[in-house]
């Protein structure tokens, strides 16, 4: 019997239909594979369609491509180890969620999804069949149990593979982030260990798609739960795991852990990862911005050096007669900072111009929203002119408190194609603008110091439509609204509960008020990375027409 058993693990970042380059970072994993002595190559869950790829899967064109690029990677990686790879695959009139063994030339194994996962981002069940449970494959003389992501939060997957003579557990995964996923997933698969006393391998892809960003953070788990080895969260990573025959059975030879960085770190990198992931796989290379003098579009230009560097960053302030100086100072300082194009438009003469065309219809009436609106929308108008104009995507700069309760004007300031802060907190963006200032990272392409002067961060937030206003003269103070609205939105909670925290009924009804209206305002927004399980799109849907209050 062999004593050891070599696995190299993709932890790679595959996009979203190319069957050809997500095939070829299989070739050259399993390359480095095969150089290294491996007795098994193993990628994501879904890893050659890319994930997630929705209804995409279903369409027989791309299950036909799917299954060319699959055979011409089994041909091309016959002599060598064997390559495990996921992908969509329909056998009789079925589609599955797959994991595929190619061997000796050819597809040796296959391995079909079981639990389907039908919450959050994720609709499984209306794509993919439910497999029957199932045995393990062989690689050589060792048989080995692969649930596939979803199949090991559940105990049944597992239990059969180790009744049935699984010697250990692979799982390949298209895990994306919220804020606290690695716990959660730890202490399910130590879950899984501790009910079969197998060891446990997880493997999860890096890198963004749409609104999902996946953070990697692949490890082992011993029987016992120990942890035998961590791979480091979001980087694309090609490594060598070790399993050695005991006694007792197989068990992974300790290896590096990489440091699980803080909550506001990750928060960090996925805003990153997720513009530049964005704009990699669309094919855009530069992005421009509203810059106002405010907290939300300075985190915003930040985010976008960082991601993509200085020289692909245009940041335009279009002050009206309502922008401070503090605010004109504010946003060039930022600018500056990070090193990136700053332009300056006024906006004065087509606010006025605008004003005249609408002034025989408007007649008699009294200046309110409309007029502060038609600012935003003057913004919107003439920053998708620059966009078109040069081929920079647009970013718009909305947080998820803004987001939440329409506290922006649609057709203006929510223009964009692309919102890196849509589900950060007002609050979480004081946070994220402090950590940033101190700290700096090889992933970071700005320069590192202080990017944003503590008086942006300190100065009361203000849209800046109408003499001396402030955000807190139409809301709640931020610290308050982000509480009601973590009742409301994350955790699906009711008035009830807002009182039970303190808060004035009555108070916590408006918000919930606009919360509702603003559901069609959302419909039409930009995408942004997920950053928790309450993220405005995919995890949260409601209908746009909806007369319900919560009546307690």
């Amino acid at each position: 019997m062999t004593s050891r058993f070599r696995i190299t693990l993709g932890q790679l970042n595959p996009t979203v239909g190319d069957l050809a380059g997500n095939a070829d970072l299989a070739r050259e994993a399993w390359a480095q594979g095969k150089e290294a002595g491996a007795d098994l190559v193993a990628l994501p869950e879904m890893f050659l369609a890319g994930y997630n790829a929705q209804d995409l899967v279903m369409k027989q064109a791309f299950q036909l491509d799917v299954m060319t690029h699959l055979e011409a990677l089994a041909a091309d990686c016959a002599d060598g180890p064997a390559l495990a790879i996921g992908a969509p695959w329909v056998e009789g009139a079925k589609l599955y969620n797959a994991y595929l063994i190619l061997r000796n030339g050819k597809i040796a194994s296959r391995v079909f999804k079981h639990n389907l996962p039908n919450e959050t981002v994720f609709d499984e069940v209306r794509i993919f069949e439910s497999a029957p449970l199932g045995g393990p494959y062989a690689v050589g003389d060792t048989r080995i149990g692969s649930p596939i992501c979803e199949d090991a939060w559940h105990p049944d997957v597992a239990e059969t593979l180790a009744e049935t003579g699984a010697e250990f557990l692979l799982v390949p995964n298209g895990s994306p982030y919220y804020r606290g996923k690695f716990e959660t997933r730890l202490n399910h698969m130590v879950a899984r260990v501790v009910e079969t006393e197998l060891p446990l391998i997880y493997l999860n892809m890096v890198g963004g798609q749409d609104d999902q960003v996946f953070d990697g953070a692949s490890f082992a788990l011993n029987p016992g739960g120990k942890l035998a080895f961590q791979m480091p969260a979001f980087d694309a990573q090609i490594a060598h795991v070790d399993l050695e025959q005991t006694p007792e059975g197989w068990r992974v030879v300790e290896g590096e852990k990489a440091h699980m960085p803080s909550d506001l770190e990750q928060d960090y990198r996925v805003m990153v990862q997720g513009l530049r992931d964005y704009m990699g796989k669309t094919g855009f290379k530069k992005v421009l911005l509203g810059l106002s003098g405010g907290i939300d579009s300075a985190i915003v230009a930040t985010i976008a050096v960082d991601a993509l560097g200085a020289d692909n960053v245009r940041c335009v302030m279009l002050p009206s007669e309502y922008t401070s100086q503090a605010s004109l100072d504010d946003a060039e300082s930022v600018a500056k900072a990070l090193g990136c194009r700053y332009d300056y438009v006024p906006i004065a003469q087509g606010r006025a111009a605008i004003t005249d065309t609408l002034a025989p219809l408007f007649d008699g009436t009294t200046p309110d929203l409309t007029e502060e609106n038609i600012q935003s929308r003057l913004r919107g108008l003439l920053l998708m002119a620059v966009s078109n104009k040069f081929g920079e995507m647009l970013l718009t700069t909305g947080n998820k408190s803004e987001v939440a309760v329409g506290y922006a004007t649609i057709y203006g300031d929510m223009a964009g194609g692309y919102n890196p802060i849509k589900d950060m907190y007002k609050t979480r963006v004081f946070d994220s603008c402090r950590w940033r200032n101190e700290n700096h990272r090889d992933w970071m392409k700005g320069p590192e110091g202080e990017v944003i002067a503590p008086r942006i961060i300190d100065k009361p937030p203000s849209a800046e439509l109408r003499e001396d206003q402030k955000d807190s003269d139409s809301l709640p103070d931020y610290p308050d609204l982000d509480a009601m609205l973590t009742i409301l939105v994350d955790d699906d909670g009711s008035i009830a509960d807002c009182v039970a925290a303190g808060f004035d009924r009555e108070v916590a009804k408006k918000v919930e008020h606009l919360l509702y209206i603003s559901e069609y305002k959302r419909f039409q927004s930009a995408p942004g990375p997920r950053l928790t399980k309450g993220a405005f799109w995919l995890d949260r849907r409601y209908p746009i027409v909806n007369r319900w209050r919560d009546p307690s």
